[in-house]
């Protein structure tokens, strides 16, 4: 597959059920990667369905049986040319993050499989999580010259700054799925996508028909003090932004598309 496809790639799309559980899709075909025109269309939607007063929770996931979310597309990473275009870029994965900040209704992700770098940032949006024992999670900005930059406020967020700074510092290394629910950043493990997925029609069918202000406001109490995240995302955006274009991050990115 070509840069130019590769970048091109992908899609996102939503259905909305009788009961008012909107289902919102991402897809792409390098495990599930996230090219700047994935992450749009991603951030867009969650923030239609919180203005439609016919979905009364939101449940994220991917396609596949696989990986959950490779993170950032590399071949659009390896594309930058200058600051406003990775700037813009890295702003993808803040708008997604504060769409899901802002969003009115309850999320619920679904994490099938491995999940890297954004990906964890998606997981550590959501308002709830549930995983199977295959999700094992990475953080590997660190190793290609940037760092999880944008995601860390999502990510520290949910599983506390002593086990962001673990995984932002051990870029190479994966932690166990185990490790991700005792961190707080999975609610619940299964043995199979399956028994998961049963598990979230039972909590999304009881959201949504549960109090829709009631649950507004819990949302609301769930992200307080994170008013300044608008400004402090858009700062984080402009460092990896920045160090994108460097050398060392060039050169380890074509080195990690090499494997």
């Amino acid at each position: 597959m070509s840069t130019t496809d590769a970048i091109n790639k992908g899609d996102v799309k939503y259905s909305i059920n009788d009961k008012g559980i909107a289902t919102v899709v991402f897809n792409h075909p390098l495990s599930n990667s996230l090219p700047g025109r994935v992450l749009k269309k991603l951030a867009d939607t969650i923030t239609e369905l919180g203005e439609k007063d016919e979905a009364k929770v939101i449940v994220l996931k991917s396609e596949g049986d696989r990986a959950f979310c490779a993170g950032a597309s590399f071949d659009e990473l390896i594309s930058i040319k200058d600051l406003e275009t990775g700037k813009k870029f890295f702003m993808g994965f803040a708008n997604v993050i504060n769409a899901c900040r802002k969003c009115p209704k309850l999320i619920i992700g679904r994490v099938q499989g491995k999940t890297v770098g954004g990906g964890v940032g998606l997981a550590s949006a959501v308002d709830y999580c549930y995983a199977t024992k295959f999700s094992s999670v990475k953080l590997s900005e660190l190793a290609i010259g940037i760092g999880p930059f944008v995601v860390g406020p999502a990510v520290a967020r949910k599983v506390g700054v002593s086990a962001m700074s673990q995984l932002a510092t051990n870029a190479t290394e994966w932690q166990t799925a185990d490790w991700a629910r005792e961190k707080g950043l999975y609610a619940e493990l299964f043995d199979t996508v399956e028994e998961m997925d049963a598990e979230i029609d039972v909590l999304a069918h009881k959201l949504a028909s549960s109090n829709p202000e009631a649950m507004k406001l819990l949302k609301g109490i769930f992200w307080e003090g994170t008013e300044n995240w608008d400004t402090l995302l858009q700062e984080r955006a402009a460092m990896s932004g920045e160090l994108v274009l460097s050398d060392f991050t060039i050169n380890a990115i074509n080195a990690f598309k090499k494997k």
